[in-house]
């Protein structure tokens, strides 16, 4: 459970994905991912500079959650400094195998603490 900081609700936030990618969340499941966001005005900016909305976010998670067999993540380091929390991490993806990378996401919280901006940058092998 958070400590009330925006870290502790990025911990939180992390640890809900994790359990509903675990258990294969179809759209309307991730609810819970909601409680943690300001939904209306949510933008999630992407590894290619994609924008997506709340709707267009969640119908992607639920289309990568189908995909993988388990996610699993690492902190490597996390930052608070006035409404944003920088989080790196390296993630496991698993399906047939297991791939990782290393992301850090910026969030961007309101005056509420909830979540209204995702920036995601992502470091990966060259393919083989």
């Amino acid at each position: 459970m958070s400590d009330g900081s925006l870290t502790g609700t990025v911990l939180d936030f992390t640890r809900t994905m994790e359990g509903l990618v675990a258990d294969g969340t179809p759209p309307a499941g991730w609810a819970a991912l909601g409680e943690f966001v300001a939904v209306d005005e949510f933008e999630r900016v992407g590894t290619f500079r994609e924008v997506q909305d709340w709707q267009q976010y969640t119908a992607m998670l639920s289309q990568w959650a189908s995909s993988v067999e388990k996610f699993e993540t690492s902190v490597q380091r996390i930052t608070e400094v006035a409404n944003l929390v920088f989080f790196e991490i390296e993630e496991r993806h698993f399906r047939g195998g297991v791939h990782v990378v290393n992301s850090m996401t910026v969030f961007d919280f309101d005056e509420r603490g909830k979540i209204r901006r995702l920036n995601v940058y992502l470091q990966q092998g060259r393919p083989e």
